[in-house]
């Protein structure tokens, strides 16, 4: 016999299991082993009012926050409100006292938010599941949350920067203490954009506590590059190098450095990892961001309890293009995470996926003018070949270009061949 399910009782599966694959012991309110686990939530929690709470969460057997389940399809930003009223309720039930009830949870099982009451101006943002009861009982022994010590970031040390960059830096700090998800910064190739995000990266973690940073390159090349700025990166404290200072790791395995401070990887490899898979290392030395055709749908991830949602307070994604918005957009927003987007030429697409932030814009003529970047002439010189075309003789070999692959192979030709100057790249 099959059981019916209301919408809410499907919901409340879907919860369940994202529960418990973030490190959660989920019980029935009137089976509750409170000392099971570091975190248990119970389901079903009597109130006073002779109503229920959706879920309790407790660690160490206190009550530290609650989940309100709604049925899929929901509009979860007018929810908040209705987790709010649990406060008073769980209170007059001898449960709780207001300010311990923390952390906040909306839900319908494929959509969640969440929120912390402690942030300053707290407001309810949109996750991709649950947070490990570990890292709850992290945040619940800082004085501070992430979002209130990026209010509270000391003034920039100006020495050996541009003033592109010290722009850059100081309205990308306002951003993050106005608790701004996303920012876009634009700047011109050659202007420091790498030196600039080192910079930003060094004061999130010294001054804002920030526990990881995710740097995203485009192709494996790159990270190396990246990593070796790093290397060679003078803090303005006392001139010791980042590295000597905090460990940064590039990957070229699956295996994450528990003590790294900084992570840099190509988005390739990050979204194999979350897929629990290995990735062959020439796959990384493809751009990920631009080149090929886009498909129809992006690339799509779950929930990887060895990378949980929230194993990274920012992510940087260098020379971010469009696919950014689209092919691998899953995998950003997998992390609970402040994201940064750093480009030489950013579309109207890349500036809407960061919310129109775009927080430093700094073209290459404005570079030039700065004396940042050298000008320079661009000449245009006909041959005939360019004029006028040319024609390849038959039994002559070619290489031909597949649109899609971009790979090549060498073609004998059986005709002789003619092209027009319109159709040389």
């Amino acid at each position: 016999m099959s059981v019916y399910l209301t919408p809410e009782d499907k919901a409340r599966v879907e919860i369940d299991g994202a529960l418990n694959r973030a490190g959660w012991n989920v019980q029935n309110y009137k089976d509750a082993n409170l000392g099971a686990s570091l975190g248990v939530v119970l389901r079903f929690v009597p109130l006073k009012n002779r109503k229920e709470a959706d879920y309790v969460l407790f660690l160490n057997r206190k009550p530290v926050g609650v989940i309100e389940a709604k049925a899929e399809g929901t509009t979860l930003s007018g929810v908040a409100e209705q987790s709010e009223t649990y406060l008073g309720k769980l209170a007059d039930s001898g449960w709780s006292s207001e300010d311990d009830l923390r952390f906040h949870y909306e839900s319908t099982g494929t959509e969640t938010f969440f929120r912390d009451r402690k942030d300053p101006d707290s407001r309810s943002r949109r996750v991709f599941s649950f947070h490990r009861p570990e890292t709850l009982q992290e945040w619940l022994c800082e004085s501070d949350t992430l979002r209130g010590r990026l209010r509270s970031l000391p003034v920039l040390v100006e020495t050996d920067l541009w003033n592109c960059q010290k722009i850059a830096i100081k309205n990308l700090e306002k951003s993050f203490s106005e608790a701004r998800p996303k920012a876009l910064i634009q700047m011109s190739m050659g202007s420091g954009k790498t030196y600039t995000a080192i910079t930003f990266i060094y004061r999130l973690i010294k001054f804002g506590g920030a526990r990881r940073v995710l740097f995203l390159v485009d192709r494996r090349t790159l990270g190396i590059k990246t990593k070796r700025e790093f290397q060679s990166f003078a803090t303005p404290d006392d001139g010791r190098k980042f590295t000597e200072i905090y460990n940064v790791q590039h990957l070229t395995s699956n295996v994450i450095d528990p003590v790294c401070r900084v992570t840099i990887a190509t988005i390739q490899r990050v979204y194999a990892m979350l897929k629990g898979e290995e990735i062959d290392p020439e796959l990384e030395d493809q751009s990920a961001f631009d080149g090929l055709p886009l498909p129809a749908s992006p690339k799509e991830v779950v929930y990887n309890g060895n990378i949980p949602i929230e194993a990274y307070d920012f992510i940087v994604v260098d020379e971010c293009h469009r696919s950014i918005y689209n092919l691998w957009r899953q995998v950003l927003e997998y992390f609970d995470s402040f994201l940064v987007g750093l480009t030489a030429t950013p579309t109207k697409y890349t500036i809407g996926y960061f919310d129109q932030n775009l927080v430093m814009e700094y073209p290459h003529d404005r570079a030039v003018a700065d004396g940042v970047n050298v000008g320079y002439d661009t000449y245009i010189i006909n041959t005939r070949i360019t004029s006028q075309g040319a024609t390849v003789d038959a039994g002559e070999y070619v290489d031909k270009r597949h649109r899609v692959t971009r790979s090549v192979r060498w073609e004998q030709l059986d005709d002789d061949l003619t092209y027009q100057p319109t159709q040389l790249d």
